[in-house]
């Protein structure tokens, strides 16, 4: 049976889940992955579902300002007090990635980091990280997805209908074809690395990659 994912990092009033998860985060991701996700980022950055500011100390000081929006107070005041050792300037919001406090493009790029998973309208989360994005910007995400093997997917679907794993993960749902939708919300990818989490095929999948903001989103 394969392991569940890990849980993510957007958990809007979920104190129980935010102690948890702020205790784990550091092992969801590496270093170098996280370095990875922000290579070559610069101008004004917007990071969504920023959970306890883990990916701050790798951005790029090409980056003029990272605008961080999370939902959850108590993660949210472990990001402001990692804000305050980060590299570059960062502000951290409450908001949620359906309902950005954000101008429409006035982002160079956004980072979802382990947060498609978990908002409750990835459609709606998507269409607003395209909005707040100039032309071209780019979207850089690291997520969990839907495995391609037939008995992972199953596992999957099957936790998903149980309710088991929304509940465990702060709403995380674990069949996501989260790359598809970043398509259909009107984002050209740039690449896309994928990789499983774990022993063999029993590994949790994940793809990392980039994507570009077309001018005019899919209907």
């Amino acid at each position: 049976m394969a392991a569940p994912p890990p849980p993510c990092a957007s958990c809007a009033q979920h104190p129980l889940f935010a102690r948890f998860w702020s205790r784990i985060s550091g092992r969801v991701g590496s270093d170098g992955q996280r370095a990875e996700l922000l290579a070559g980022l610069r101008g004004r950055v917007l990071e969504v579902g920023a959970g306890d500011g883990r990916n701050f100390a790798h951005y790029p000081r090409e980056v003029v300002e990272v605008i961080a929006v999370e939902p959850e107070p108590y993660l949210r005041r472990l990001a402001r007090e990692a804000a305050e050792a980060a590299p570059v300037s960062i502000t951290v919001l409450d908001g949620t990635a359906e309902a950005l406090p954000l101008e429409a493009s006035g982002c160079d790029a956004a980072v979802s980091s382990l947060v498609l998973c978990t908002v409750a309208d990835q459609r709606a989360a998507l269409a607003a990280l395209h909005r707040v994005l100039i032309a071209d910007g780019e979207l850089r995400f690291f997520e969990h997805v839907v495995a391609h093997q037939r008995i992972g997917r199953a596992v999957q679907a099957g936790l998903d209908r149980s309710g088991i794993w929304p509940r465990l993960g702060a709403g995380c749902h674990l069949t996501r074809d989260t790359v598809s939708a970043i398509v259909d919300a009107g984002f050209e990818l740039q690449h896309v690395r994928r990789f499983n989490s774990g022993p063999g095929r029993l590994g949790v999948p994940f793809v990392l990659g980039a994507a570009r903001a077309e001018r005019v989103p899919h209907a």
